[in-house]
């Protein structure tokens, strides 16, 4: 890609609008952003980060700060240069290292709620956000969906914290005003400004790319920082570069805020996402296929094959039907269907229109629950868990890319510890990353729910631990974990 690769650009009160009297006698833009600074940067943050990893020699992906990232995928170039032989990353044989990095962060209500990328905070035991005036406050995993690369932190304080809004980047167009604020290279507080350069950018990072593209400067450790419009509304998250040396070059690219709102939103209560699943591969409808199908605009997906006894299955979605819409909105691309799916609930009903053999027919499918999705905080943060039952874990399906990242063996048969909170019960029981729970209680469990459900209930009967069979690196043996003090 001319010689350039893609970089999740990594770790290193609510405010009053602007006026727009900030225009200059020519109406060219603001002659000064210096009244938007002001009133905005005490809610912008750096985030301190420590933990270990481990290295795992080839395999993209497996190294720390990287997003879940396709094969192939840029990123995954820029990351094995640019950390080749950094502790926990290739070229370390497999070693568990610790690390320190540093990303950026902002403020979204009063009692301490704090918004990043999940890149920056992936593995990290310690986590510290650090204020404009140099206040440290130690920060807990609220909720992280890897999917969309963001993540929510909570910290503790004695008074209300300066923070800011997400605002709605529908209505941010190409050309407009921005100005990032972050922590570029641990230079904390830093301020750039330019326009936006385009949207909608797919820039195979994931699933649901719907990126902003700025040229406002952004380098190594903007990562999580806000991006502000003229007003002082936040209208994304800053989260990528595209770069030959690793520095900016006038292309970086942010997470639109009216995407990261549901998603926010769903960590704040739950401390994980749930997205809707159809159970269908698809591919775009390319001008050749809409010709040889009688299509008469290029448009919809072309569905590749149906997963048996999904949703899609059991509406009667076919291989080779083109969807066409879904609740009456029309497919302008293939992965506009991705997206709509991902953002219905599990359980809810939808409409679509398929076209098979020259006919249009609708069909209604029941939307099911992507079932590969982390339970994110399970047992460690979010509304839904009591005090109680939080052993500070996070939990995950023991999918095939799971067992080649902890090396767990095919005859292993649980539940996947993504993530130990520092400090908590389940580390002072020895849990660690990578180990597979395999029963609660007496009981085998085999999804992250099963757990969840099983420690609340051992929870309720007001239980003083709960008693886990844990496999790691091949051993298995009881570990009873202490409930946290209600």
């Amino acid at each position: 890609m001319l010689g350039g690769q893609m970089v999740a650009a990594p770790d290193a009160a609510a405010m009053p609008q602007a006026s727009s009297s900030n225009q200059d006698a020519w109406g060219h833009g603001p002659s000064s952003f210096s009244g938007l600074v002001e009133r905005v940067k005490p809610a912008v943050v750096n985030i301190s980060t420590k933990g270990t990893t481990k290295a795992v020699p080839g395999v993209p992906g497996h190294q720390f700060g990287m997003p879940g990232l396709p094969e192939g995928s840029p990123f995954g170039d820029f990351y094995r240069h640019f950390f080749e032989g950094h502790p926990g990353q290739p070229g370390g044989g497999g070693v568990e290292r610790e690390f320190q990095a540093a990303g950026s962060g902002f403020i979204i209500s009063a009692d301490g709620l704090v918004v990043t990328n999940n890149h920056v905070i992936e593995h990290a035991d310690e986590i510290e956000v650090i204020m404009v005036d140099g206040t440290r406050h130690p920060a807990k995993v609220r909720g992280r969906d890897p999917k969309t690369d963001l993540a929510l932190l909570e910290v503790e304080a004695d008074e209300s914290l300066p923070h800011v809004e997400l605002g709605d980047s529908d209505h941010a167009k190409v050309g407009d005003w921005v100005v990032a604020v972050g922590n570029p290279f641990g230079l904390g507080g830093t301020v750039t400004a330019g326009i936006i350069s385009a949207r909608g950018r797919d820039i195979q990072s994931g699933p649901f790319d719907d990126f902003l593209q700025i040229d406002a400067p952004i380098n190594r450790g903007n990562s999580g920082g806000p991006l502000f419009d003229a007003e002082g509304r936040v209208i994304g998250i800053n989260t990528a570069i595209y770069s030959p040396s690793g520095g900016n070059v006038g292309i970086g690219f942010a997470i639109p805020s009216t995407m990261a709102k549901d998603i926010i939103a769903q960590l704040r209560v739950e401390g994980s996402v749930a997205r809707g699943w159809l159970g269908v591969q698809i591919q775009p409808v390319t001008e050749i296929v809409a010709e040889s199908l009688g299509l008469k605009e290029q448009q919809g997906a072309l569905v590749a094959s149906v997963v048996p006894d999904s949703p899609a299955d059991r509406a009667g979605i076919e291989t080779g039907d083109v969807i066409l819409r879904m609740n009456g909105e029309d497919l302008g691309d293939f992965k506009d269907l991705t997206k709509l799916v991902a953002k219905a609930r599990a359980g809810s009903e939808a409409t679509f229109e398929v076209q098979r053999q020259g006919k249009t027919r609708k069909l209604e499918v029941e939307i099911g629950r992507m079932p590969s999705d982390e339970v994110e905080v399970a047992l460690a943060g979010g509304d839904s868990v009591p005090d109680s039952a939080k052993l500070g874990i996070r939990l995950a399906e023991l999918t095939s890319e799971a067992r080649e990242r902890y090396g767990v063996s095919k005859e292993s048969v649980g539940v996947l510890v993504a993530g130990v909170e520092r400090g908590s019960p389940a580390a002072k029981a020895g849990i660690r990353v990578g180990s597979i729970i395999q029963m609660v209680g007496q009981e085998p469990v085999e999804s992250p729910d099963e757990v969840v459900a099983k420690v609340k209930e051992a929870a309720k009967r007001e239980r003083s631990a709960v008693l886990l069979l844990v496999e790691h690196r091949g051993e298995t043996h009881f570990v009873a974990v202490e409930f946290a003090a209600a």
